[in-house]
C-alpha cells in the first residue's frame, strides 16, 4: 500500500493533539494518564511502527524522527514532574521546546513524504 497526502496529514494530526494533550496538564485542565507520554501509546508512534518502519525504515527519516519522538516524549515528562513539583512556569515554558522539538518531525516528515511519494 502507498502512502498518501492523507497519511501524512494524519501523522501531522497525531502530533498536535500530542501537544494539546501535554499543554492541557501543565496548564492543569486535565491529569496525565500513563498512555500520554508512552512510546508504545503515542498515536505516532504507533504510526510509525505500524505503518512507516515495516516499508519505510530504512530510510534515515524514520530513525530521526523516532529519535525526536523520544526526546519529545522525555520533555513531556520531565514538564509534567515540573507540574506536578508545583513549577508551573518552569513547564509551561518547557513547552516551547516540545513545540521546537515538533517542528523538527515535521521537517522530517515533509523530507519523508517527498522521497516515498516522489
Amino acid at each position: 500500500m502507498e502512502l498518501t497526502n492523507l497519511d501524512f496529514q494524519q501523522a501531522r494530526v497525531k502530533q498536535v493533539l500530542f501537544k494539546s494533550r501535554l499543554r492541557s496538564v501543565v496548564y492543569g485542565v486535565r491529569t496525565a494518564d500513563a498512555d500520554l507520554l508512552a512510546r508504545a501509546t503515542n498515536p505516532l508512534g504507533q504510526w510509525l511502527d505500524q505503518v512507516i518502519r515495516p516499508k519505510y525504515g530504512t530510510h534515515h527519516e524514520v530513525g530521526a524522527i523516532e529519535r525526536l519522538l523520544g526526546q519529545m516524549l522525555d520533555t513531556g515528562r520531565l514538564l509534567v514532574a515540573e507540574y506536578e513539583r508545583n513549577h508551573l512556569e518552569e513547564a509551561r515554558v518547557g513547552l516551547t521546546r516540545v513545540n521546537t522539538q515538533a517542528e523538527q518531525i515535521e521537517v522530517l516528515l515533509l523530507q519523508l513524504e517527498s522521497k516515498v511519494r516522489g
